[in-house]
């Protein structure tokens, strides 16, 4: 973001602290299970572009790139761009593009920057979207932010799979924040078709939610489509 909004600075301030202190207890070391059970209900052709945004570091860049596809990520930080290569022995190429450190190895490419200054341009050959964990780290005043840029700047019949948490907001302080499928729809629905693929209440499996208080976590993928505009 290039304003100059005190809560937006704070944001971007709050996640690069997480990185540069190493504190990524979010960031998941498999592959996430719902990309490997859903991924195929895109139907995507293999040679299409896969848009990650926040991607941080995340292995699930390296499954979708291993499906063929080119995956492009944009991460603010530059710690977790350079940890995304060090880590998997890709030596990546870097340059200046537009607003964005643009760094690239096999066919991944991470944008460090903002996410808000993408333009239509940067997304122009995108296909689909994979937000796993970008829509939950936004409390909700940003929110709507995000899915309104988003929805300008990838091309029309895009596809988007999202996966959501909900739990009671009040229980725990995000990020993740609770996002409720009622909202997913509020957001979405004016501009893409939704299909709810599936959902599961996972506070069982997940002991560091329930060690932050929560009596409830339920997780939700869904699967959009952005209609023509």
């Amino acid at each position: 973001m290039t304003d100059d909004n005190p809560q937006v600075q704070s944001r971007k301030a709050y996640w690069l602290e997480r990185w540069e202190r190493n504190e990524t207890g979010f960031h998941q070391t498999g592959i996430n299970p719902y990309l490997l059970e859903f991924w195929h209900t895109l139907q995507l052709n293999r040679d299409s572009t896969v848009f990650v945004p926040l991607c941080g570091k995340s292995h699930d860049m390296l499954w979708l790139r291993q499906q063929g596809h080119a995956v492009r990520g944009v991460e603010l930080s530059a710690t977790a761009a350079q940890a995304f290569f060090s880590e998997n022995d890709l030596t990546p190429q870097n340059h200046a593009h537009s607003r964005f450190m643009h760094w690239e190895a096999n066919d991944i490419a991470i944008l460090c920057g903002d996410f808000f200054d993408l333009s239509a341009e940067d997304m122009r050959d995108v296909s689909a979207v994979y937000d796993r964990a970008a829509l939950v780290a936004l409390p909700p005043d940003l929110r709507k932010r995000y899915v309104d840029h988003l929805l300008q700047i990838v091309p029309a019949n895009t596809h988007i799979l999202l996966i959501t948490l909900d739990y009671p907001q009040h229980e725990m302080t995000g990020p993740p924040f609770a996002v409720p499928l009622h909202e997913v729809t509020a957001l979405f629905q004016a501009h893409a078709g939704i299909t709810l693929l599936s959902q599961h209440n996972v506070l069982a499996q997940n002991p560091r939610f329930q060690e932050r208080g929560l009596s409830r976590l339920k997780e939700s993928v869904i699967l959009l489509k952005t209609l023509a505009r």
